[in-house]
């Protein structure tokens, strides 16, 4: 997965949050209020990343399918030789030690 796609992410979507809930915090009429004005930037924050995120959510989301798809994938058969070769190599130099 790439860290910058989910770094700029997650950046924009906290200023897409922030920066509505600041404006509206100037208004004397939110400040009794202020749960309001958190919802109303939660809101405001998803209707935006709705609209202008969809590049950098599909990099995010793809980064973590192919993560997960790495996990899954099943190993081949030179794979398997090389792990069995590699605990074989391993046993090998700890009998020479002991």
């Amino acid at each position: 997965m790439k860290i910058r796609s989910v770094v700029v992410y997650t950046i924009l979507r906290l200023a897409f949050f922030l920066v509505p809930l600041g404006i509206m915090m100037l208004f004397p009429a939110f400040w009794g209020m202020w749960w309001l004005a958190t919802l109303f930037a939660a809101m405001i924050g998803i209707s935006l990343s709705i609209i202008f995120l969809r590049k950098p959510l599909g990099e995010v989301s793809e980064g973590i399918y192919e993560r997960q798809q790495a996990k899954k994938r099943p190993k081949t058969p030179a794979e398997i030789d090389a792990d069995i070769e590699d605990e074989a190599n391993e046993g090998a130099q700890s009998d020479e030690v002991s």
